[in-house]
């Protein structure tokens, strides 16, 4: 893979990471303990609150695991083995990074997974 791509892959992998710390800033409200005040919120209010606090929970943790793949995918981009297949060797296509530049291996071996 030439040099060109390699950083419009590296840019492209920094700016999600980016857009992964961005999006943690917003959603650390949601993750915050709820309180339950039984005197001032009813007990559905106090449902729904703890639901929303378990899916920004849910919602990070996704972020995290998408933060590993990036990070992966850097450290990949470093050693000079991105584009190529963990699994097998072979050269990644094109096309399959584009839709996702974090993906490890080739079309075969993640088939055969």
């Amino acid at each position: 893979m030439d040099r060109d791509r390699q950083e419009h892959f590296r840019a492209r992998l920094l700016a999600e990471r980016a857009a992964l710390d961005a999006d943690d800033d917003l959603g650390r409200e949601g993750r915050q303990t709820v309180v339950l005040d039984q005197q001032s919120v009813g007990r559905l209010n106090r449902m729904d609150a703890l639901q929303r606090q378990a899916m920004a929970k849910a919602t990070q943790a996704r972020r995290g695991q998408a933060r590993h793949r990036i990070d992966a995918a850097l450290a990949r981009l470093d050693e000079g083995d991105f584009g190529y297949c963990t699994e097998c060797g072979e050269e990644i296509p094109h096309k399959r990074l584009e839709l996702d530049p974090t993906l490890p291996t080739c079309v075969g071996c993640a088939a055969s997974r």
